[in-house]
């Protein structure tokens, strides 16, 4: 009996000693304590990138800057309708045509109020004349280069006199007043130059002298006054503009109350549509 026993254990401890180092060729699995593991290494921070500033965006070096996003337009930003253009969209030229149109619609209504200051001076049989005339009229547009009106006038003389000759000569003044109505015309001939013309009938005084040439008062009658010359317009605004008139008066004899030559200076204002 011992002798079938210790083969049969020799046998059991054969088996078993596989077995055993097989277990201990296993891998083994780390049960180090939870504080004992390494930490990940820590990743570099990236170098800021610097932007380029836009109308939209300011420049930044912050990477983290994340800037507002852009705002739509407003409705009164956007192209509006129109008369003059239905979809709102404006083609090229158009505004500055539409602009011009209204410039010359405003240079050139139909009314105008033109109003005229005259200086003259003259010398007749020893008398000086200095005159000073204003004229107010209401002008009509034919077309844009025709215009008539009528207006009234009033004129100053200042008259100096002289009576007698030698020691016995004495140095005086007179002055006289004058006003009437008139009819002018006037034709642009190229760019501001044009030709103006008047007609006035006047209610005016003169000096009485005797068949001596000597002052002896003043008296009153009726003159016709023919007037033409030339002119220029200077534009002040689209609806306002100064002139100097130089005209002749066709009249200059002992009845004239406008001396040549006739010097105006006369502003123009637009009025209506």
């Amino acid at each position: 009996m011992k002798r079938l026993l210790f083969p049969l254990l020799f046998g059991a401890v054969a088996l078993l000693a596989p077995g055993r180092s097989w277990a201990q060729d296993k891998p083994v699995l780390n049960t180090a304590p939870p504080g004992t593991r390494p930490t990940p290494p820590v990743q570099p921070t990236p170098a800021p990138v610097y932007t380029e500033p836009t109308p939209q965006q300011p420049a930044t070096t912050d990477p983290g800057y994340t800037p507002a996003p852009a705002t739509a337009p407003t409705p009164a930003a956007l192209p509006q309708p129109s008369p003059y253009s239905p979809s709102g969209l404006e083609l090229p030229g158009r505004e500055q045509e539409r602009k011009a149109a209204q410039q010359h619609a405003d240079m050139y209504t139909k009314l105008f109020v033109y109003s005229g200051i005259g200086l003259g001076y003259s010398s007749y049989y020893g008398y000086s004349n200095f005159n000073f005339s204003i004229s107010p009229a209401l002008g009509y547009r034919i077309n844009d280069r025709l215009s008539v009106g009528p207006g009234i006038s009033y004129a100053y003389n200042y008259y100096g006199v002289d009576n007698g000759s030698g020691s016995n000569s004495t140095n005086s003044s007179v002055s006289t007043s004058s006003f009437g109505v008139k009819l002018f015309a006037q034709l642009r001939v190229i760019d501001q130059f044009f030709i103006h013309a008047e007609y006035e009938s006047t209610r005016a005084q003169f000096l009485a002298v005797d068949q001596y040439n000597q002052y002896v008062g003043t008296v009153s009658r009726q003159v016709q006054t023919p007037l033409l010359g030339v002119g220029y317009r200077s534009q002040i605004s689209n609806r306002a503009a100064a002139d100097i008139v130089l005209l002749y008066n066709f009249q200059d004899n002992y009845n004239s109350i406008y001396p040549n030559p006739v010097i105006r200076f006369n502003f123009l204002f637009n009025i209506g549509h």
